[in-house]
C-alpha cells in the first residue's frame, strides 16, 4: 500500500481545503462495530432484542411507544463514553492543525473526533454524548441517561429525556446539515472514508463536492462520482492515515 499512502500524502500536499465525509468504518478500529457488516450492531444476537427489527430499535417510534426497550438498547449498545480515538480520528486531527483539512462531516454519534482535538465537527446524525428534554429543552451531561436508575429518565419538569441522535425516521440537524453542505460545496479535495454510502439521505450530501481531487478509503467497493483526480483505496482508513502520517513526519 506505500504507492497509495505516497500518493494520497501528494494529493494532500496539493490541496488547500479538505473536507473528510465519514461513517462507521471509522470507529471500528477503536472497536466501536458498524452496523451492517458480519460482527456489526445489526447482526449481533441479543435474547433481549431479537424479536425486533435492528432499525426499530433505533426509531422514533421505539422511543415513543416502548421507551423502556429503547432506552435498554441504548444503554446496553450506545455507551462509547470509555471508548479512545484511533489513529484516523488522530490524522485527521493533526490534518486540520496544519490548516489543510477544513471540516468532518460525520455520521458517527460517538463523538471521538472531537475527543481527538478536531474542531469543526458536523455531526449529522447527532451525539449520544448530548441529552435533553422532549418537554423543556433542558441539557443533560453525557452520563446521565448511562448512569440513571430510571427506566425512562425523567426531567425535573417530568418530560422524558433523550439522546440528542437522529433516530429513523426523523429529520437531520438543520445546523449539522447546512455547514457540512456549505463545507462540501466548498472543498477542492473530498476524502471519503469509512462508510458504504448506504445511509440516506447523509450519503447524498457528498454530491455538493464539486471540487478537482477525490479520494475514498474503504474496504469494500463503493459507488461515487469520479473527480478529476481520483484515488481509490481498498483498505483500512486507520492503516492508511498511520502510513501517511509517517510519510509526513507526524506522530500519531
Amino acid at each position: 500500500m506505500g504507492e497509495d499512502a505516497r500518493k494520497l500524502k501528494e494529493l494532500i500536499d496539493d490541496s488547500d481545503y479538505i473536507v473528510f465525509f465519514g461513517g462507521a468504518g471509522v470507529s471500528t478500529e477503536s472497536g466501536i462495530p458498524d452496523f451492517r457488516s458480519k460482527d456489526g450492531l445489526y447482526n449481533q444476537h441479543d435474547v433481549r432484542f431479537d424479536m425486533y427489527q435492528p432499525e426499530y430499535l433505533l426509531s422514533h417510534s421505539c422511543l415513543v411507544y416502548e421507551p423502556k426497550v429503547y432506552y435498554e438498547f441504548h444503554r446496553q449498545k450506545m455507551d462509547t463514553r470509555a471508548i479512545e480515538p484511533n489513529n484516523a480520528h488522530k490524522y485527521l486531527a493533526e490534518l486540520e492543525k496544519m490548516g489543510k483539512l477544513k471540516a468532518v462531516v460525520t455520521q458517527n454519534i460517538d463523538g471521538l473526533h472531537q475527543k481527538a482535538g478536531s474542531k469543526v465537527v458536523y455531526e449529522i446524525h447527532g451525539s449520544a454524548l448530548r441529552n435533553y428534554c422532549m418537554s423543556c429543552g433542558k441539557e443533560y451531561p453525557s452520563d446521565y441517561i448511562f448512569e440513571s436508575d430510571e427506566p425512562i429518565p425523567r426531567c425535573s419538569c417530568g418530560g422524558v429525556i433523550r439522546p440528542d441522535i437522529t433516530l429513523y425516521e426523523e429529520g437531520l440537524p438543520e445546523d449539522q446539515v447546512s455547514g457540512a453542505i456549505d463545507a462540501l460545496s466548498r472543498a477542492d479535495m473530498l476524502i471519503i472514508g469509512g462508510t458504504s454510502l448506504s445511509v440516506y439521505p447523509a450519503a447524498s450530501f457528498v454530491n455538493y463536492f464539486r471540487g478537482r481531487t477525490l479520494v475514498v478509503i474503504n474496504e469494500s467497493d463503493i459507488a461515487v462520482r469520479e473527480a478529476q483526480n481520483t484515488l481509490v483505496i481498498r483498505e483500512r482508513i486507520g492503516k492508511v492515515f498511520t502510513e501517511v502520517a509517517e510519510l509526513q513526519g507526524i506522530t500519531l
